[in-house]
C-alpha cells in the first residue's frame, strides 16, 4: 500500500496534465495546443500545486483499490491454475490464458471501488480558478454529487470505465508474466529488476490499449461537473469523432506511456514484496 502511494505521487502530476489535455474542450478549461503547452499553462495559472489537484483522495484510497485488483487477480489465477492441474501438477506455471482471464476478473472486481474514486479525482483535477468553489475537497465533491445526482452519480462513466478496465486488466498482467518469465531462471522467483522492468512495460502496453476509452471515460465523468453533456458512451464517441476525428482517442498517448512506466513498475514491486513478506513470514 505504501509503495503504491509512492507510485501515485510519481504519476499524479502527469495524470493531472493528461486529464486536462483530454478534456480541454470544456467551457471551464483553457484550450491546449499540446502536452507541453498544457504543462506551462497549468503551472502559470495555478502554480506547482496545480499538478497535485485531487491527489489526497486517491492517496488514501489507492491501497484499497490495488488490494481489490491484485487480491482478486491472485485468487482467480490460483483457482484457474488449480482447476487446470491435478494435485501432483500444481507446480506448473499458470497458462497465459488463465493469466488473461484472471486479469479480466480483477478488472471487473475493482470497478466498483475505482469508479467513484476515479470520478472524484477527475472532477477535482478539472477545477480551474474560475470554478474552484464548486468542490472544496474530496468529501465535499462526493456530497455535491450525491445531492445533485444521487448514488448513481458516483458511477457516472462506469460503462466506459468497464470497457477500458476489464479487457485492459487482462492485458495488464500478460506482458508482466511474460517478461518476468523471460528475465528469470526457471524455478526461481523474479528479482526486483525483472519486476520493475516487467511492471513498467506492462503499464505502457496496457495504456496504449486503454487510452481511447480513457478519453471517453474522462469526458463522461465531467458531465454535470462543468463539462459537456453526453447521453452515453456511444454518443460521446460519435460526437467526439464527428468534431475532432479519430485522433481524439489517442490524445495524450505519449504522456500516458511516460507516466505508466514508473507508476506500474513501483506498483508491481510493492505487490511482489508484500507477497514475499507474507509468504516468508514464520507460521504459528
Amino acid at each position: 500500500g505504501h509503495l503504491s502511494a509512492v507510485g501515485l505521487v510519481v504519476g499524479h502530476p502527469l495524470d493531472t496534465v493528461k486529464v486536462s489535455f483530454f478534456d480541454n474542450r470544456f467551457k471551464t478549461q483553457t484550450v491546449y495546443r499540446g502536452i507541453f503547452d498544457c504543462v506551462v499553462k497549468t503551472y502559470t495559472h495555478e502554480g506547482f500545486r496545480g499538478f497535485f489537484k485531487g491527489m489526497s483522495f486517491p492517496v488514501v484510497s489507492v491501497a484499497i483499490s490495488n488490494a481489490v485488483a491484485f487480491g482478486s487477480y491472485s485468487n482467480a489465477l490460483d483457482y484457474l491454475t488449480r482447476s487446470g492441474h491435478n494435485n501432483s501438477d500444481q507446480s506448473k506455471r499458470s497458462s497465459l490464458t488463465a493469466v488473461f482471464m484472471a486479469g479480466c476478473f480483477s478488472g471487473l472486481a475493482q470497478l466498483f471501488v475505482s469508479a467513484p474514486i476515479d470520478l472524484v479525482k477527475v472532477r477535482l483535477q478539472n477545477q480551474t480558478k474560475s470554478c474552484r468553489n464548486k468542490y472544496r475537497g474530496p468529501i465535499h465533491c462526493i456530497a455535491v454529487i450525491l445531492r445533485e445526482d444521487g448514488v448513481k452519480g458516483l458511477f457516472r462513466g462506469m460503462w466506459a470505465l468497464a470497457l477500458r478496465d476489464v479487457p485492459c486488466f487482462g492485458l495488464y498482467f500478460l506482458p508482466y508474466e511474460l517478461i518476468c518469465r523471460m528475465l528469470t531462471e526457471k524455478g526461481k522467483q523474479p528479482g526486483n529488476t525483472a519486476v520493475l522492468v516487467a511492471g513498467g512495460v506492462a503499464g505502457v502496453v496496457t495504456w496504449a490499449c486503454a487510452t481511447p476509452m480513457d478519453v471517453v471515460k474522462a469526458r463522461l465523468q465531467m458531465c454535470g461537473g462543468g463539462g459537456r453533456m453526453y447521453s452515453g458512451v456511444l454518443n460521446c464517441i460519435t460526437v467526439s469523432v464527428h468534431e475532432e476525428g479519430m485522433r481524439v482517442f489517442f490524445k495524450g498517448l505519449l504522456l500516458n506511456s511516460v507516466r505508466a512506466f514508473p507508476v506500474n513498475a513501483v506498483t508491481f514491486l510493492s505487490f511482489e514484496m508484500l507477497l514475499r513478506a507474507m509468504t516468508d513470514s514464520p507460521q504459528d
